[in-house]
């Protein structure tokens, strides 16, 4: 018997890339997984329909898990998307509707599931964050900002939330092939602008090793183990390389990483 029999799990944006990975691997281990796409219609009564933009939809589907399982123990957020573009480029409303799915989006859910998972006295959220929520990429500011959001909302999160059993826990994966690279947006004001030609080569070059990377494999054993952990770490990088990114900006100096990442973007 697996140690996944029978849990009860909510993963978000699971129409493709690492929230599909994670959703199909914890269902084969035996796990009651519940997907989520906001293009759901029904007839799929493991997909939920649900838009993380959406308050009302957030409860709506929560509530239809509590409904049928009576528990929720896992909730993995993993909805989102990446919004490139200089910082000057970027639009107030593009900035907004990148922090509405990718942090507001997480928070929602969280504090959807929070109240069942005190009550069962248990339970686990993964957040799904990034290496570019420890360390910013230039041309990728905004996906950046609100990885950091999460990272530090996911710290507090823990501390306030271990009396009650609950254990909270971010994956930071790096560069990942899925259909996000093609998926990725660029601002409206991006064309004629003086960042164009550096912007469009530093999307190229994260293209480039995003499709050079492996599928969300190692992701989906982080996955496991957090869950299965009674003590997890705070956060998880995936990739030994990216490991040493992080290692190398808490030791060099911030100029020095300045100076580096310029170059390889």
């Amino acid at each position: 018997m697996s140690r996944f029999d029978g849990m009860v799990v909510v993963v978000t944006g699971t129409s493709s890339g690492i929230g599909k990975a994670i959703a199909e691997d914890l269902r084969s281990r035996g796990a009651k997984v519940y997907g989520s796409s906001r293009k759901a219609d029904g007839s799929d009564p493991l997909t939920l329909h649900l838009d993380v933009r959406d308050e009302t939809s957030v409860a709506a589907a929560v509530r239809r898990v509590e409904e049928v399982e009576g528990r929720i123990d896992v909730l993995v957020n993993n909805a989102g998307y990446c919004l490139a573009g200089a910082v000057e480029d970027v639009s107030i409303q593009e900035a907004k509707d990148q922090f509405d799915t990718n942090f507001f989006g997480a928070l929602r859910m969280c504090k959807a599931v929070l109240p069942i998972m005190r009550r069962q006295g248990s339970g686990v959220i993964i957040n799904i964050s990034s290496v570019a929520g420890r360390v910013a990429l230039p041309y990728q500011s905004l996906y950046s900002a609100c990885k950091y959001a999460l990272e530090a909302a996911t710290e507090a999160l823990r501390l306030e939330t271990r009396e009650f059993g609950i254990r909270v826990a971010i994956i930071e994966p790096g560069d990942t092939r899925t259909a996000g690279t093609a998926n990725r947006l660029l601002p409206a004001a991006l064309v004629g602008s003086p960042y164009e030609a550096a912007c469009r080569k530093a999307v190229e070059t994260m293209a480039k090793s995003e499709q050079a990377a492996p599928p969300p494999r190692a992701i989906l054993k982080v996955a496991r183990r957090l869950i299965s952990s009674r003590h997890p770490p705070v956060r998880v990088a995936i990739g030994f390389e990216y490991k040493l990114v992080v290692m190398l900006t808490r030791l060099l100096p911030a100029k020095l990483v300045g100076f580096i990442m310029k170059q390889v973007y």
